[in-house]
């Protein structure tokens, strides 16, 4: 069995006076493409800020490549691994290219000027998600779906071996849902980039991750494939909803459908 690149062992952790995440462990392996579901208030996005080193845990441990992650060099940290917020929002007028570049500042020496190489990765992020030709523009001038895809880039920027990111469909229509997930599909198979997002429309978690997380009030409820995890049995405890679960006709993923009452 392979070694995983990062772990989760017993983790509790939330915000002060309110533990959100009770007791979670699972491991995250090399080249996943790993879906966080679960109802509002299950504690998503709190596990994602705990893994991302974001929110330091109440108790148990989140290792990297054996490592626990408050043990590692920030600066280290940040060149393997890199965040997507769900916030696409950027409240100065930076062009495209500068926020990209962003991506490569924990590969440079504090003052250090970037190199002809540092321009280059950046280019390729950029266009590798499209965004190269914005690269003059600024970036409040971009829509969510364009402003996502730079935001994107710059963390490809910083060349991780893990992704993480926060809803980035939440607010786009369907056609860039698709164009976004379409886009970290691409990493996951091209790149062997290890992807783990949090995703609210399980029919796009069930179509694009291999595995899924679906949390229950703090606590991971199933871990499995999106045949094991998504049932009518598991949905309807978890989401109090009742649905049916059939075949999407070209993929054959689990396809959910409410049933209104």
């Amino acid at each position: 069995m392979m070694n995983a690149l990062m772990s989760a062992k017993c983790l509790c952790g939330g915000y002060p006076q309110k533990t959100v995440i009770k007791g979670i462990s699972f491991d995250i392996h090399p080249g996943d493409f790993l879906g966080i579901i679960g109802p509002n208030g299950s504690g998503k996005s709190t596990l994602l800020r705990l893994l991302s080193r974001a929110l330091l845990p109440q108790g148990g441990a989140v290792t990297f490549q054996d490592k626990e992650v408050r043990q590692i060099p920030l600066k280290q940290f940040c060149r393997k691994v890199a965040f997507v917020s769900q916030d696409t929002f950027v409240h100065f007028p930076f062009t495209v290219l500068e926020i990209a570049l962003m991506g490569r500042i924990p590969h440079l020496h504090r003052l250090q000027q970037e190199r002809l190489s540092d321009m280059e990765i950046v280019e390729q992020a950029l266009s590798f998600t499209n965004t190269l030709q914005f690269k003059d523009r600024l970036i409040d001038r971009l829509s969510a779906g364009e402003r996502q895809r730079v935001l994107i880039a710059k963390a490809l920027a910083q060349e991780p071996d893990l992704l993480f990111l926060d809803e980035p469909t939440s607010h786009l229509d369907i056609g860039y849902q698709v164009q976004i997930l379409g886009l970290l599909r691409r990493l996951n198979k091209e790149r062997n980039l290890t992807v783990v997002i949090v995703l609210h429309d399980l029919n796009l978690a069930s179509e694009y991750c291999n595995r899924l997380l679906l949390l229950d009030d703090g606590m991971l409820y199933r871990d499995g494939t999106p045949e094991d995890v998504l049932t009518y049995q598991n949905i309807e405890s978890v989401y109090k909803t009742l649905v049916l679960v059939h075949r999407n006709p070209v993929s054959s993923k689990p396809y959910i459908v409410l049933v209104t009452q």
